[in-house]
């Protein structure tokens, strides 16, 4: 789990089983009609005490150790405490057990056992992490996890870069500098981020924002290990050679394939959709899963290039235009059949999505900025 894990919710739920045959009214509402239900909502109300706990016992405990405060000024800066408290309590309500993914990937054609085998490739990876509850395990992403899935969702859901001022990011790995694993996870996270390797160890970008990158060093504790400088052309312009090296680092030729095949694809689905043919939540789901799964394989392949290093009929243009139209007309029946299915330890979803998605941050919003 994010920041306290499910531990929290755990230790709420050891009070309340100690306290049920202690207390006659919970044990009455445990024997009730629906009373399994209730008493879950209640292991869902403690956790949140019990995780405000947690937080405030281990930030104290780890700003003794060492001499040097992880978090300074907690506890005296008022906002800085509340903003710690909020965001890792808020961590420990949000998970998923097996048996929703399950759920959710059976209209998909995908059993059981493959969706087993895919989470256990995906923890042993590095991904998620398993926490036992009872006889079942919640899933959750990992640190590492999450930082590949925030830089795939910036990708996907962001608008590709409009301007662009002929200045070149450019990392440079020396030989030696990194051990193996960490080059490699080096060179995965960049490519992720639409570097090019233009050369053993040199990966560059069009220049957008250096904050991602520094950001993306120093989360791989790479900061202190490659070298990091802009360039330009001397003449300031995009010439032949330049394009060139462009589309031989980053394969643009197979990116345009791929995205006309996108497009060819999709296209009747846009029309179907848009003349209100379906009107199934679980079939909208299906569609909003496969439609992102097809274009991310592409878009995350896409170093997202600004328009004067693209041809002038640059098909992953028409390729996002569609992808957004499918996702929005698709996204309010996929909302019901995911607030239908999905269930936390609490045995529902924490929140309210119709109202989450007045929010900027929401999948309505992303659907328009594709």
């Amino acid at each position: 789990m994010i920041a306290n894990g499910v531990y929290p919710y755990i230790t709420a739920q050891i009070i309340l089983q100690v306290l049920t045959p202690v207390i006659p009214a919970l044990e009455n509402m445990s024997k009730e009609p629906g009373g399994r239900e209730k008493m879950e909502n209640y292991y869902y109300y403690l956790a949140i005490p019990m995780s405000l706990l947690q937080t405030i016992s281990q930030i104290q405990i780890f700003n003794t150790i060492g001499g040097v405060p992880i978090i300074p000024n907690f506890g005296s800066d008022i906002l800085l405490t509340i903003t710690v408290l909020v965001t890792m309590t808020a961590g420990t309500l949000f998970a998923i057990w097996l048996g929703n993914l399950i759920e959710l990937m059976a209209p998909l054609g995908i059993n059981a056992r493959a969706v087993r085998t895919g989470v256990f490739r995906l923890t042993q990876e590095d991904w998620l992490n398993a926490t036992p509850v009872g006889r079942r395990s919640i899933y959750s992403l990992t640190a590492s996890g999450r930082r590949r899935v925030h830089h795939a969702h910036r990708r996907i859901h962001e608008a590709p870069q409009e301007e662009w001022n002929g200045e070149w990011q450019i990392v440079f790995v020396p030989e030696g500098a990194l051990q193996p694993g960490l080059r490699d996870e080096l060179r995965h996270d960049l490519l992720w981020q639409g570097y090019g390797a233009i050369a053993p160890g040199v990966f560059a970008c069009p220049a957008t924002n250096a904050g991602a990158l520094r950001e993306l060093l120093q989360q791989t504790g790479c900061a202190n290990a490659v070298v990091t400088f802009r360039a330009s052309a001397l003449d300031g312009t995009v010439s032949r050679p330049l394009q060139a090296l462009v589309h031989e680092c980053w394969h643009l030729d197979r990116l345009a394939t791929d995205y006309r095949r996108f497009y060819e694809r999709f296209a009747p689905t846009l029309e179907w959709l848009a003349a209100g043919r379906s009107n199934e939540p679980q079939q909208c789901f299906a569609l909003r899963i496969l439609l992102i799964h097809e274009f991310r394989r592409i878009l995350l392949r896409d170093p997202q290039l600004p328009d004067s290093l693209l041809a002038g009929d640059w098909p992953g243009h028409a390729a996002r235009a569609l992808c957004r139209e499918i996702y929005r007309l698709a996204l309010p029946l996929s909302d019901i059949h995911l607030e239908r299915t999905l269930q936390t330890p609490t045995s529902r979803p924490p929140g309210n999505t119709s109202t989450k998605r007045k929010t900027p941050s929401t999948d309505e919003e992303e659907a328009r900025k594709l």
